[in-house]
């Protein structure tokens, strides 16, 4: 695989003077379109298992279906650079699991990993980082620990959750992270880590004092009936797709579709005509034998 225009040391190096976009994308055609609308981070996300699969929750997303939509998301994408998250269980058990499933993401095309936690991980991130796999981190609320937290919620509210990003924050950029995702944040909570790392932050409903932003594809075209509180919906393709499926379905019941420019016959009817029946004393020759 080349090398992608945008690269970790490119991503580490806009902080401060130009803001990151990223955006998630799951297949090859999603991918296609997002790297040419010049996002800079493409992201092959466990959030996949509740918008792609219908899951509850990314928890049974397994390192095969990553692997699999890696590799469907790279062979799109020529400028940005890939990034593919680490699922539940891939990487919790031991650093050397962890590492094992990195290198699968890497060699199915991802340019870098995603790895929720921080401190706790600090070891599997040098290890990587050390190795050449360039990881980002992901703090705040931990959708693979949803459980743990209480469900889907705003964090950063008490001392210690404050205290706990910050460490996070700090463990990655000491282990050699590129970048941080904070994710459900308080906007002063996500400014504050912000200002005291020198990598760059990602929020997702995390407010506008970060270095860039992350959302999800199906939120910000509007592919499902309602989004999250913090997404913005830039389109609105559930309504516009509904509305083509049903004028598709009418047009083939009423017979209008396909229409004259959608099909080929022969130019000369009479070519066709001795070709049946040449085929027609073919098969009959063959029934005599």
């Amino acid at each position: 695989m080349s090398m992608r225009e945008v690269t970790p040391k490119r991503i580490l190096g806009m902080k401060g003077n130009e803001r990151i976009t990223m955006v998630t994308a799951y297949d090859y055609p999603s991918a296609l379109l997002a790297d040419e609308a010049g996002i800079d981070i493409i992201f092959v996300g466990d959030s996949l298992g509740m918008v792609v699969y219908g899951e509850d929750n990314t928890l049974n997303v397994s390192m095969d279906q990553m692997v699999y939509h890696t590799r469907a998301v790279s062979r799109a994408v020529r400028r940005a650079l890939v990034l593919a998250d680490m699922p539940f269980a891939s990487y919790e058990v031991s650093v050397e699991e962890g590492i094992k499933n990195a290198v699968r993401l890497i060699r199915a095309g991802a340019d870098a990993v995603k790895i929720e936690g921080g401190a706790d991980h600090e070891e599997l991130v040098r290890r990587l980082v050390r190795m050449g796999v360039p990881v980002m981190g992901h703090t705040g609320l931990t959708p693979q620990r949803y459980l743990r937290l209480g469900g889907y919620r705003i964090t950063g509210e008490t001392e210690d959750e404050v205290e706990e990003i910050l460490r996070d924050a700090k463990a990655l950029e000491r282990a050699g992270a590129f970048a941080v995702v904070l994710e459900f944040v308080l906007a002063d909570v996500a400014k504050l880590v912000t200002e005291e790392v020198s990598i760059p932050t990602i929020g997702i409903g995390a407010g506008p004092y970060v270095d860039g932003q992350v959302l999800v594809w199906h939120d910000l075209l509007g592919m499902y009936e309602s989004s999250p509180p913090f997404a913005k919906r830039y389109a609105e393709l559930r309504s516009i797709i509904s509305d083509a499926l049903r004028r598709y379905r009418k047009d083939v019941k009423d017979g209008r579709f396909p229409g004259r420019e959608h099909y080929w016959e022969f130019q000369d009817k009479e070519a066709f005509k001795r070709m049946l029946k040449n085929l027609s004393l073919t098969e009959a020759g063959k029934d005599d034998c």
